[in-house]
C-alpha cells in the first residue's frame, strides 16, 4: 500500500487501529489528489457516532477550514454504485448542506463542507436526554424542529412517489445498509452472509452478565424479553429480512427521493431558526423503496437510546438473562427516554401513518408491510457495527456485555412479533392506515 494508491478503506482501517498518523498522512494525500489543494491540519473527529465512517476537521493552506466525512461499505467496489448525491435532495426541496468539495469516485468517496459552528442533532438531543441543553437547543426547541422535519419528509416522499422496476431499486446505494449486509457476492439466493454471517459466526462467544453463548446457541434461542414472548428465533429474523428487504421486493412500495441514513449525526440544528439541515447523502437517490426511506432515522434517533449504541461503555442499566428450555429470559431495564418517546410519537403521528396512508391510497402498501419494516429495524442495530461484547478475541469492539445483551433484545423486538405488546407493536399498530383510532399515548 502507498499513500498514491490510498483508499476510503484504507484510511478508516488506519483510524480504527489507532494508527492516526498514517490515516492523517493518506487522507492528506488522497485530498491533493482528488482537489489539487495541500492540507496542513487534519484533526480526526473523536465522536461516537462514526460507525462506518470517518469524519474531522482539517485545514487547507491557505487557512480555510473544513468538516470532512466519507463512508465505506464493504465491496462497494463490487456494486460500482454512486454516493453523495446531495443535489436530488436540494432539488426535491429537502433542507440540505451541499459540500464545497464533493469527490465521487468508488473506493475515495468524501466530502468536504465549510466549518459550522452549529451542533449536529444527535449532540444537541442526547446533551437534553441527560438533563442539559447546549446553547439555543432547549428540548422544546428540538422537538418542534423534529416534528417540521418530519412533516416535511412526509410531504416530499408522497409528492415524489412512483413506481419503481426492480432494477431501480437494485442500483439504489440504500440496500448498502441492509441487503447487502446480509449477503455475499456470489453466494446462493437465501443464503446468510455478509456483516450477518460474520458478526454472528458460530463459533463465537457473547459474553452477557453472567453467561457467555456462542453464536450457534444464540442463533437458535427463543426469547421472552420483559416478559412478554416473541414468536421466532434471530435466525429466523435474519432469514425475514433476507426476503422481505430484498430490492426486488422492497420495489413493490414504489420509490421516493430522500436521503435514506438521516440519523442525528448526519443532521444539523440551527439554533437561529429552530431547523434541521440534513448533510452527508451517502445514501440518497431518486427510486429509494419508500417502506425503507425512514427506517434508519427511525430507529438510529429513536430506539438506539440512551447510551447503548453510540455510548456503550456509559450505559447505567445492567440486563440480566436467563437460559432455560432453548429460551433466553431477559430483564433489560430499558426505555426510552422522554424525548425519545416524543420523538417517537412524533414520527409515527407525522411521517409514517402519513406514508402508509399515502401509499394505500397508491394501491402500493404491500400485505407484508409491517414485516418489512420490523425486518428493517431490526437489521440497524444487528448489522451497524459488531454486537458481541469486547474480549480477549474480540478486542475491537465498542460493547460492553450489558450493551450487547441490551442491544441483542432490542433487536428481538424490533424484528419478532411479541405475544402482547410492546413498544415497537404499539408503535406499528399506531401507523396501521387501517386503524381509525390510532392511541398515541400508548407509544
Amino acid at each position: 500500500m502507498t499513500a498514491e494508491t490510498a483508499s476510503a478503506a484504507e484510511i478508516l482501517a488506519a483510524a480504527r487501529s489507532g494508527n492516526s498518523v498514517l490515516a492523517k498522512a493518506l487522507l492528506s494525500r488522497m485530498i491533493e489528489e482528488e482537489f489539487g489543494f495541500r492540507i496542513t491540519e487534519v484533526v480526526l473527529g473523536a465522536d461516537d457516532y462514526s460507525l462506518n465512517s470517518v469524519n474531522g476537521f482539517m485545514t487547507r493552506a491557505d487557512g480555510e477550514q473544513f468538516f470532512f466525512k466519507f463512508h465505506h461499505e464493504e465491496n462497494e467496489d463490487s456494486v460500482l454504485q454512486e454516493f453523495y448525491r446531495g443535489e436530488i435532495l436540494l432539488d426535491a426541496g429537502f433542507p440540505v448542506d451541499m459540500p464545497a468539495y464533493v469527490c465521487r469516485r468508488v473506493g475515495r468517496q468524501i466530502l468536504l463542507y465549510a466549518r459550522k459552528t452549529i451542533p449536529k442533532l444527535a449532540d444537541a438531543a442526547r446533551a437534553a436526554d441527560h438533563g442539559t441543553s447546549l446553547p439555543g437547543a432547549e428540548k422544546p426547541a428540538l422537538i418542534q424542529a423534529q416534528q417540521e422535519l418530519d412533516q416535511l419528509s412526509a410531504t416530499l416522499y408522497l409528492r415524489s412517489w412512483h413506481p419503481i422496476t426492480a432494477k431501480q431499486s437494485a442500483d439504489e446505494p440504500i440496500h448498502q445498509l441492509f441487503h447487502h449486509r446480509l449477503t455475499s457476492p456470489g453466494q446462493p439466493f437465501g443464503t446468510l452472509g455478509g456483516r450477518a454471517a460474520r458478526f454472528f459466526a458460530p463459533e463465537r462467544e457473547f459474553i452477557f452478565p453472567g453467561t457467555v453463548l456462542t453464536g450457534s446457541k444464540l442463533l437458535e434461542l427463543n426469547w421472552v424479553i420483559d416478559g412478554v414472548r416473541y414468536d421466532r428465533t434471530l435466525k429466523d429474523c435474519f432469514h425475514k429480512a433476507l426476503s422481505t428487504l430484498s430490492p426486488e421486493s422492497l420495489a413493490r412500495s414504489g420509490g421516493v427521493v430522500a436521503h435514506g441514513d438521516a440519523h442525528n449525526a448526519n443532521v444539523w440544528f440551527n439554533p437561529d431558526s429552530t431547523s434541521l439541515t440534513l448533510f452527508d447523502p451517502a445514501f440518497a437517490g431518486r427510486h429509494i423503496p419508500a417502506l425503507l426511506a425512514e427506517i434508519k432515522a427511525t430507529f438510529h434517533n429513536i430506539f438506539a437510546h440512551p447510551d447503548w449504541l453510540y455510548h456503550s461503555a456509559e450505559l447505567t442499566s445492567t440486563p440480566e438473562i436467563r437460559i432455560s428450555n432453548n429460551t433466553a429470559f431477559v430483564t433489560t431495564h430499558w426505555s426510552l427516554t422522554p424525548l425519545r418517546r416524543i420523538f417517537l410519537r412524533d414520527k409515527a403521528r407525522l411521517l409514517w401513518r402519513p406514508l402508509l396512508k399515502g401509499l394505500a391510497e397508491r394501491n402500493a402498501l404491500p400485505a407484508h408491510w409491517r414485516e418489512t419494516i420490523r425486518s428493517g429495524l431490526f437489521c440497524c442495530p444487528t448489522l451497524v457495527m459488531d454486537l458481541c461484547a469486547r474480549s480477549v478475541t474480540n478486542p475491537t469492539s465498542r460493547h460492553t456485555p450489558a450493551s450487547s445483551l441490551t442491544g441483542l433484545a432490542i433487536s428481538m423486538m424490533c424484528g419478532a412479533e411479541p405475544d402482547g405488546e410492546d413498544v415497537i407493536s404499539c408503535f406499528l399498530g399506531a401507523i396501521d392506515p387501517a386503524n381509525t383510532m390510532p392511541q398515541w399515548n400508548d407509544i
